[in-house]
């Protein structure tokens, strides 16, 4: 099945209302080309330097989203070239970020990105650290928007019972920010949960964006 073929069936799992980011990490131009011919505009990758060598050479028009874990070295390679950065899992980021956005005089989304997963390996913020940057530090951002929040579920396929979990835990944050410090903010809008495997659970407990990689492009090329 072509990517084209794939990407429509995918779309075609995804009711209106949700956005699919199509994560095209470790795929080459000529693959990101094959959806942009059929429509799709919004792309996630996972490297600064990725990102840079992909945004230089393909259409203007493309959304890039950066959805990897970011360091502060390579934020301004990043705000440079994304739209939105879904992965804020600190003050310290989310500062470096609006600086760089000062400097470059850009404005840019970004999402907080929660950590409610298993793995200690995953980065993220706890709901009250998110809750705390939305309250104390997002009011003084000038060239930073926080959208919403970003988050993964557990990889336990054999207990779904955990990943549902997981998904309310990262939606339950998210009303809570849209109803306190981000009530009456029409731009805080996104909750970003679900991925290949388990987008049909992250849009049941109230996902609005979804980031699919290999239901779309296949099996990373590394």
């Amino acid at each position: 099945m072509s990517i084209a073929d794939r990407l429509k069936s995918v779309k075609q799992s995804i009711p209106s209302g949700v956005e699919l980011v199509a994560v095209s990490k470790f795929h080459p131009a000529s693959a990101l080309m094959e959806a942009y011919d059929v429509g799709q505009r919004c792309f996630g990758e996972s490297r600064a330097a990725e990102l840079a060598e992909k945004a230089a050479m393909l259409p203007d028009d493309i959304v890039w989203h950066f959805i990897g874990h970011l360091q502060t070295n390579k934020v301004r390679r990043v705000v440079g070239c994304a739209h939105m950065i879904q992965s804020i899992d600190s003050e310290r980021l989310l500062m470096a970020v609006e600086a760089e956005a000062v400097r470059q005089e850009k404005h840019i989304d970004v999402l907080l990105q929660l950590h409610v997963a298993a793995e200690e390996t995953k980065f993220g913020l706890t709901p009250d650290e998110a809750y705390d940057l939305a309250v104390r530090v997002a009011p003084s951002l000038t060239h930073v928007a926080v959208r919403g929040v970003m988050g993964m579920a557990s990889n336990t396929p054999d207990d779904l019972g955990r990943v549902a979990a997981d998904f309310a835990a990262i939606r339950a944050p998210f009303d809570r920010l849209a109803a306190g410090p981000f009530v009456g903010d029409s731009r805080f809008a996104v909750c970003s949960m679900g991925m290949s495997d388990d987008r049909h659970m992250a849009i049941a407990a109230g996902s609005t964006m979804v980031r699919v990689g290999s239901d779309i492009f296949g099996q990373r090329e590394y």
